[in-house]
């Protein structure tokens, strides 16, 4: 079964914030066997820039994990701290293997 992976441009306003998301994220990250491949670190945008300078890798056991994930309660209680943290974009994606 293919993997799912979970990839996210984000920009924090608000670092205090954001580290509730990442706080209160955490346990439906653990829940739905993700692995975080990329989060943070330095970034070089070549093409078709957004102009956010966090990126973000995800690696989950299959698609519908990444979804149950996304869809879950405790993740979207989560969220309500990165909404007001910061803008993202995050789009799900099947893996080749």
């Amino acid at each position: 079964m293919p993997k799912g992976y979970w990839i996210a441009h984000a920009e924090v306003t608000e670092p205090e914030g954001y580290q509730r998301y990442v706080d209160a994220a955490r346990p439906a990250f653990e829940a739905h066997g993700a692995q975080f491949l990329v989060r943070g670190g330095q970034a070089e945008e070549m093409e078709g820039p957004l102009g956010r300078p966090r990126n973000i890798v995800i690696v989950f056991p299959s698609l519908d994990a990444a979804r149950a994930c996304y869809n879950s309660e405790a993740y979207q209680a989560a969220r309500q701290h990165r909404l007001a943290a910061g803008i993202a974009s995050i789009t799900l994606v099947e893996g080749l293997d």
